[in-house]
């Protein structure tokens, strides 16, 4: 009797994990992973700016939930089965070592994606998974053959026609940007949301503070105007307008939101978060008392980036070279209000590097 046989679609990390582990599990089944292009683990080698963040620090699973935009009922159950810890532990057993950094994520100590990528095709080896390259599968139908040896099983067919017979698919192809690109799935009784898109850049065309390309801030805080959408962290001002963890994260738990905006939105920035307009106007006064004779532009009392400081007094009509005793009020509320409550439009998503992410649920049918 021939062995059973796993099909799992999709080289990338989830592909690969699911056929090591699948065939580890189960040596007497043939597992077979098919990747439609002539790369697998891409994003692998991209992710965390080449140097791989391949999990989160955190040792609770009710906490590790909220973290998640959506689907938070799917993974606990799925982190039951397998969490953080877990996953430190097995790559630990195959001698990758991962570390924590002060965000609680977490790369190789090597700092270096390839560590991960060579563990994962060690293990395909090691258990004996075939990779089946440009090998893209267009349609999955289940087998009613009369035969009962036969029957339930699943039949591939690729974009070249060649036919694939399996006992079992696993489906880890990622995101789809339109859901007409999930009809292969919806034909085998699938419910697809509307994919929209996660993790992305603000555009801010025409906007003066791209001006400051390059310029970072540890940390800011952002919310959207008429929405109860917001989130903190780094901040990195592009040639094309923000980008960074502050902005990923709000674009993540705001997909379909700002899809819905057709990503024409306000966003408020508060650039020291630390503060409120009320209560950095108090620490105005102080400094205005402390540095009286100071010029306002020569140093900045609040530890910005020099080059966002000027950026924030011109667009407060403030000329650098005023001493603080003299900042008249109508000048030091506009600085008040562009430090704690700056609004910039946004038109538009960037799409670019760190746009790896399509926000989108389909699940087997009861």
């Amino acid at each position: 009797m021939s062995a059973k046989q796993l099909i799992v679609i999709g080289g990338g990390a989830a592909g690969f994990f699911c056929a090591v582990n699948a065939a580890r599990l189960n040596p007497g089944w043939k597992v077979i992973l098919m990747e439609k292009s002539s790369k697998v683990l891409s994003k692998v080698k991209v992710s965390g700016g080449g140097r791989c963040n391949v999990t989160h620090q955190c040792d609770s699973i009710s906490e590790m939930v909220k973290k998640y935009p959506r689907g938070g009922n799917f993974v606990k159950k799925a982190f039951h089965h397998f969490f953080t810890m877990d996953t430190i532990a097995w790559f630990k057993e195959r001698g990758v070592e991962l570390k924590a950094e002060a965000d609680n994520r977490m790369f190789p100590v090597t700092d270096s994606s390839q560590t991960i990528i060579d563990c994962l095709i060690a293990e395909l080896n090691r258990y004996e998974v075939e990779l089946w390259m440009n090998t893209d599968v267009k349609e999955i139908e289940v087998n009613k053959d009369t035969d009962e040896r036969k029957s339930n099983r699943f039949r591939l067919r690729s974009a070249d026609g060649k036919i694939f017979e399996a006992d079992a698919v696993c489906i880890a192809c990622g995101g789809f940007p339109k859901i007409s690109m999930f009809a292969w799935l919806q034909q085998l009784g699938h419910t697809i949301e509307e994919p929209v898109p996660s993790l992305f850049t603000f555009n801010m065309p025409g906007n003066p503070i791209v001006e400051l390309m390059g310029v970072s801030v540890p940390d800011a805080q952002l919310r959207i105007t008429g929405s109860k959408l917001s989130s903190s962290g780094p901040l990195l001002i592009t040639h094309w307008g923000m980008s960074g963890p502050a902005v990923l994260k709000l674009s993540a738990w705001g997909a379909r939101e700002l899809a819905e905006k057709d990503y024409k939105f306000t966003v408020m920035l508060n650039w020291l978060p630390q503060f409120n307009e009320n209560s950095f106007r108090e620490e105005l006064q102080y400094h205005r008392f402390e540095l009286a004779a100071q010029k306002i532009g020569q140093k900045n009392p609040f530890q910005l980036p020099q080059r966002l400081w000027e950026y924030l007094l011109q667009q407060s009509d403030i000329k650098p070279d005023l001493r603080w005793a003299d900042l008249p009020a109508k000048e030091q509320n506009k600085l008040i209000k562009n430090c704690c409550a700056q609004e910039h439009a946004v038109s538009g998503k960037t799409t670019f590097k760190e746009e790896f992410v399509t926000a989108g649920v389909y699940a087997y049918p009861k």
